[in-house]
């Protein structure tokens, strides 16, 4: 996940690359770390992420001028190719074109269009774009792509440790949509991101992360884990899907007394490894 962010809304400079990010979230970075997962056998997604530095939700990204807008463009299609480049150059499987960035997307979808033509002259491996779980349904350009990406963080219960059964039961109307947008533009449907905190009600908003407070509970995380792999992964249409979160020191993360998305050092890693093997 390589980072790009934008000091100031009101000036909608994307700026990547810099010495001021983790090495991890560069293009040096990503060039590194590729050859270590190749050796492993581990295959990559490049999914460049866009960060607000003074707060604020990338769907809502929208600039209030033609001057600005021109300014967003040009410096997100200098990201974009950037980093389909390497995609190119690493091998990467796929290539994630942007993440969640709704009104972007939804206001000028020209643009869209013309930046996957562009990214297709130099990358030519699988395409998809990262939709939030309210945003798939409103995507013009999935005609144009080889997966349906949507980071599936669906509201499924209000309770506090929903049941393997309750929680399948939340996914029906939101599958029942989700089959509905495959059979239409027939892709493949691929969760650019799936995951669950090891907290109470984990399932009323799973998006939730700017909250650290909270009860841990590893059960809700195996149930909500298990209850979307019994729902998706059997399904011939389906591509699989990407966990939010891992880190890469993983003795150091995660555990019985974390609350966070990271499976590592709890039960759902152990769930997590038994689904992936079946």
């Amino acid at each position: 996940m390589p980072y790009s962010f934008i000091r100031d809304v009101q000036k909608p400079k994307i700026e990547f690359n810099t010495q001021r990010e983790w090495f991890g979230e560069t293009e040096n970075g990503l060039l590194q770390y590729a050859q270590q997962f190749k050796k492993e056998n581990v295959s990559i997604m490049v999914k460049p992420h866009l960060w607000l530095r003074k707060g604020g939700f990338t769907g809502n990204l929208k600039p209030t001028s033609e001057e600005n807008w021109q300014l967003l463009e040009k410096s997100y299609k200098d990201y974009m190719l950037t980093y389909a480049k390497v995609a190119q150059k690493i091998n990467a499987e796929i290539l994630c074109i942007g993440t969640e960035l709704e009104k972007f997307v939804m206001h000028r979808p020209e643009y869209w269009l013309s930046l996957i033509n562009d990214i297709r002259k130099v990358y030519s491996g699988k395409l998809t774009y990262a939709a939030n779980w309210d945003e798939y349904k409103r995507i013009t350009f999935w005609h144009q792509l080889d997966f349906i990406g949507i980071d599936a963080y669906f509201p499924l219960s209000t309770k506090k440790t929903p049941t393997i059964s309750e929680l399948e039961t939340g996914w029906k109307s939101h599958k029942a949509e989700i089959v509905k947008l495959q059979k239409k533009y027939k892709k493949s449907i691929l969760f650019t991101e799936y995951g669950y905190r090891s907290i109470d009600y984990n399932a009323k908003e799973p998006w939730q992360s700017n909250r650290v407070e909270g009860q841990v509970n590893l059960k809700a995380q195996s149930n909500a884990l298990q209850a979307i792999h019994n729902q998706f992964w059997q399904e011939d249409w389906f591509a699989g899907g990407f966990i939010w979160k891992w880190f890469h020191e993983h003795d150091n993360v995660g555990g019985k007394d974390n609350n966070r998305f990271t499976p590592q050092n709890k039960p759902a890693e152990k769930l997590l490894k038994d689904l992936y093997s079946q």
